[in-house]
């Protein structure tokens, strides 16, 4: 096989006509990969992006082939998945608002170019999931925050309207399953890229804890920072030594990772309803 990509989380290989995606241990905050792998991490993703693509199949089609036809090095981390032509803007929905949301928010009273209601909080439950769109930047390089006009310039009207009503229809109904579960999806990312036949198709990872901010339920109060099922946890860790979020990221305690490890596994069996075995 031949490696075309290494990301920030997964390696993607040429394999045929097809594409094995691969995902790792890493770990990325700020758009910087930390030197610390976290065990089982890359196999969390996969199998619980493999159980959320069977739950949204009805909704948007998506890019696997097999989960079991993989090279062995790669079993349990790794995808069989067609080849797609990426969209080139991230597709986020926002619930909840936290993160840089509220930090664009505090700024404009606006996240993305949408409006939002004034005096919202940490942590406040939007009147209804926003599409707030970014930039899709280099590995090393920030995203920014985009326009839905911005988009249509970048896409066309047609598929922008697509990519806002898929990534609402997959935050909405993720959102229903994990709260029927306990469990608060704040906001997600999601990958979409075109088929040769134009269809627009669901890609990369979907719903994970790299993807998306869970918390919780019965413990969310507005008006301070949640407990985090997610990335939060190693980026409020990350904030708290100093580090001034640009490369060399400080090396991981064996604490953190522990707990980042657990977090990821409760998350999974809670939405999965499958207690973990690695």
């Amino acid at each position: 096989m031949e490696l075309l990509h290494s990301g920030k989380v997964r390696d993607v290989y040429a394999d045929g006509d097809d594409l094995i995606l691969v995902a790792s241990d890493r770990v990325s905050v700020y758009d910087t990969v930390l030197p610390t792998p976290i065990p089982d991490k890359g196999a969390v993703l996969t199998r619980l992006s493999l159980w959320w693509f069977d739950q949204l199949a009805d909704l948007v089609p998506h890019h696997v082939i097999s989960a079991t036809d993989v090279p062995e090095e790669f079993a349990g981390r790794a995808i069989r998945c067609r080849r797609l032509r990426m969209v080139p803007v991230e597709c986020i929905a926002r619930g909840y608002l936290t993160g840089l949301g509220l930090k664009e928010y505090e700024k404009s009273g606006s996240v993305s170019g949408v409006r939002l209601p004034e005096g919202l909080v940490e942590a406040d439950r939007l009147p209804e999931p926003v599409f707030t769109p970014t930039t899709k930047a280099p590995v090393g390089e920030h995203d920014e925050f985009i326009t839905y006009d911005d988009v249509v310039a970048e896409v066309g009207a047609d598929t922008a309207a697509e990519l806002r009503r898929i990534t609402l229809e997959v935050y909405s109904r993720g959102a229903r399953i994990a709260a029927e579960r306990g469990i608060i999806i704040a906001d997600t990312k999601i990958e979409l890229g075109w088929a040769p036949d134009g269809t627009l198709v669901l890609a990369d990872e979907v719903l994970t804890p790299d993807s998306s901010r869970f918390w919780p339920a019965d413990s969310w109060v507005p008006g301070r920072v949640q407990f985090s099922f997610d990335k939060q946890y190693l980026r409020n860790w990350a904030t708290g030594t100093g580090w001034d979020k640009q490369p060399p990221a400080p090396e991981l305690p064996d604490d953190v990772v522990a707990m980042v490890r657990a977090r990821y596994i409760e998350v999974y069996e809670r939405l999965t309803g499958v207690t973990w075995d690695a």
